[in-house]
């Protein structure tokens, strides 16, 4: 037997083994066709907190939605949401940002005070 028909054997004994792999693999249940329980059902709608909720948390971003937002953190975060998709802009300027908040009606009308998390820096003596 010459080289080519060992290399032609030696390939349809590794074909062969690879349609058996399939086979087997085909024999065994799509495992997306088992019902499989889970703990809490989320897509039925079932063992829902509050509709308004689901609706707030569709609007949040995902990695801090188990903080509940105030009422005034929801109007700006659906007002930011807004503006993004009427304008396209997916990650706004600060300038757009505060476009936005004059939108809302906020307005400076007090002296500016020390920034959350940011410490005050010690009074210089004179």
């Amino acid at each position: 037997m010459g080289k080519s028909a060992m290399n032609h054997e030696e390939n349809t004994s590794i074909d062969y083994e690879a349609e058996e792999r399939i086979e087997e693999r085909r024999k065994h249940s799509d495992r997306r066709k088992r019902s499989i329980p889970v703990a809490v059902e989320r897509r039925s709608g079932k063992d829902r907190r509050l509709e308004a909720k689901g609706e707030r948390r569709r609007q949040v971003d995902p990695t801090t939605c188990e903080k509940d937002y105030t009422d005034e953190e929801i109007i700006f975060m659906k007002a930011m949401d807004q503006y993004k998709r009427a304008n396209r802009r997916p990650f706004p300027t600060w300038s757009e940002v505060l476009e936005v908040l004059r939108s809302l009606g906020y307005r400076k009308v007090e002296s500016a005070t020390a920034l959350p998390g940011v410490p005050v820096p010690p009074a210089k003596e004179s």
